[in-house]
């Protein structure tokens, strides 16, 4: 029997926000960094945010939450400058650039220009008042449609939607169909928990989007498969993702009895056999040859 998962229930009102904060953006990772570039009357700021994402394309709507900081509840200039002149560039940061993005998360005093300090580039947008970072592999340029104040205590969030005017993306990273973007090209860098980030080129791997086709699903995987000792969720997720119709025949399953990797492992007792199609079946499930896994998965059948 495996040994029981163990688990830390916490309600987050019982910690001060300093001890409940690191569970929470620890936890909740990786996530994507929005390097915002705000300006007030005449005084640039830049700035980087972690509580960050994209929630539409039609309008193209961006939204990232300055925190009211935990320490001691005060707010960020960026979102004292967004409620000032309400727009922004929001840039995505590659590998290259997140030890100066880093540095210009600094808390300098209110009008200390971070394109400076952090060494980037200022370039004027075309259709905002804030300038863009240069170096940056893209950049949205903002209008702030909404600020959605989500609470006043100590690290409570401030919701800013933005809407965006005009992109830019650096012409390396567009797929060569030239829509899209080339996630390796791109090698985004996104915030963990501490001092950790993780770097999107190094860990890159695809899974089928399901909504491309109507899978089997767990329930109709053969028993033997689905009860594996050998197999992971993922494994299974994999096998479950193909269609119906796209399953082996019988024949098909018969005739890869003939091959040679195969043909070895019939050649052990029948516990042996199983285990060993089972160890098979999953190394061409991991190297994606998923219709050849399903054949040696067959085979591993106590009915076969």
């Amino acid at each position: 029997m495996p040994a029981p998962t163990l688990f830390r229930s916490i309600t987050p009102s019982d910690l001060s926000p300093s001890d409940w904060h690191p569970f929470m953006v620890g936890a909740v990772a990786p996530r994507p960094v929005a390097f915002v570039s705000t300006v007030d009357e005449g005084r640039v700021n830049l700035s980087p945010y972690s509580f960050f994402n994209c929630f539409g394309s039609n309008p193209p709507i961006l939204a990232f939450s300055p925190a009211n900081r935990v320490r001691d509840n005060s707010q960020k200039h960026t979102l004292q400058n967004v409620r000032e002149v309400p727009e922004c560039v929001v840039h995505i940061c590659d590998y290259a650039m997140v030890e100066q993005m880093s540095l210009a998360s600094t808390e300098y005093a209110k009008g200390v220009n971070e394109f400076v300090k952090a060494g980037f580039t200022e370039v004027p947008s075309q259709r905002v008042r804030p300038p863009r970072v240069l170096e940056a592999p893209a950049a949205f340029e903002c209008v702030v449609e909404q600020i959605i104040e989500l609470g006043q205590n100590n690290g409570a969030g401030n919701l800013v939607l933005c809407r965006v005017v005009l992109a830019h993306f650096r012409e390396d990273i567009i797929l060569p169909s030239g829509i899209g973007i080339d996630p390796r090209k791109l090698d985004a860098v996104a915030r963990l928990g501490g001092d950790w980030y993780s770097r999107s080129a190094q860990t890159l791997f695809e899974v089928p989007k399901p909504n491309r086709n109507l899978g089997i699903g767990f329930d109709q995987l053969p028993a033997h498969i689905r009860h594996s000792d050998v197999l992971t969720g993922n494994n299974l997720g994999r096998l479950a993702n193909v269609e119906a119709h796209a399953l082996p025949t019988s024949e098909e399953v018969a005739a890869y009895r003939q091959k040679p990797a195969v043909q070895a492992i019939l050649q052990l007792g029948d516990a042996a056999q199983r285990q060993a199609l089972m160890q098979l079946g999953k190394q061409l499930l991991e190297s994606g040859q998923v219709l050849d896994a399903w054949k040696v998965l067959l085979l591993a059948s106590p009915e076969a």
